[in-house]
């Protein structure tokens, strides 16, 4: 596979791609990332050459931060919310990661939130670094909900209720309680130590017969619930959020207020409570 991508940095070793993410200053999921991503997903699913995709951060301390607020703010909202008969291209792209006919990895060195938390769970697999590793699904306390799969994945993942608290409370969640809830595969206490085990893991795969791996994950794909139609209503609910006064105001505030900056970012979970309203919320 070939570098084709602004954002994206790929290498092919063995059967085994390692993508590599990398949009400074903190990997928000920008429209250029977006589309990497969208374009990334579709050309890997398809390549021959692939037997597991790994995918990391150039950043040590920002896996995907999130959906560019600014982006979000631009989505029209003049017209009354219409439920869609088709994946987004967002949901396509995820459901690309959780479906292909090979392994999809998901290296997490630091924090990861909003919609690149959503794109993450949708791989097949995901690593953490103990005191480094951080989840935050950040969007109620702007005034919307996580529209990437989030409020689909989580419940299938870590379970209904602590979906609720994650998606709900919008707060950090430490590597060592995301292993322990089963978002995170295993931790642990280095960065090196990750990328070792995941390298090994990643190439034992890639040496077994490809049809088996490719059938094998089908069977377990199988076995989880249906996406489609709770994707489609995630959309549409979405969609209504976007159309609340509070959710125009309070992502412009957060702008303000620092997110998508390096320091804000690093304390989005405090950020997002120091919103206007937030004190008389939590009083």
């Amino acid at each position: 596979m070939q570098d084709i991508y602004a954002t994206i940095s790929t290498q092919l070793n063995d059967g085994v791609l390692v993508a590599t993410i990398k949009n400074p200053p903190v990997n928000v999921m920008t429209l250029a990332l977006y589309q990497d991503l969208v374009a990334f997903t579709a050309a890997v699913a398809v390549d021959e050459d692939v037997r597991v995709v790994v995918m990391q951060s150039a950043d040590p301390d920002f896996f995907i931060a999130h959906f560019d607020i600014e982006v979000i703010l631009t989505f029209p909202i003049d017209e009354p919310p219409a439920k869609a008969s088709e994946l987004s291209a967002f949901h396509g792209m995820c459901e690309l990661m959780r479906t292909m006919n090979k392994p999809t990895i998901a290296k997490l060195a630091g924090r990861v939130g909003g919609g690149g938390n959503e794109f993450a769970a949708s791989c097949d697999m995901r690593f953490g670094v103990r005191g480094q590793t951080v989840i935050n699904q950040m969007e109620v306390p702007l005034g919307i909900l996580p529209g990437g799969g989030g409020t689909q994945q989580l419940p299938r993942l870590i379970g209904r209720n602590r979906a609720m608290e994650v998606i709900l409370g919008a707060d950090d969640l430490d590597a060592e309680t995301a292993e322990r809830w089963g978002y995170l595969n295993r931790i642990f206490d280095t960065t090196q130590a990750m990328d070792d085990f995941v390298d090994r893991l990643a190439r034992r795969i890639a040496s077994w017969p490809k049809g088996a791996v490719a059938l094998a994950k089908a069977s377990v794909v199988n076995a989880e619930p249906a996406m489609r139609e709770g994707l489609l209503e995630e959309a549409y609910l979405f969609q209504q959020t976007l159309r609340l006064p509070e959710a125009q105001a309070n992502m412009r505030s957060a702008l303000a207020m620092g997110a998508q900056t390096r320091s804000g970012e690093a304390r989005i979970a405090d950020l997002m409570a120091e919103l206007p309203g937030a004190d008389q919320a939590q009083s």
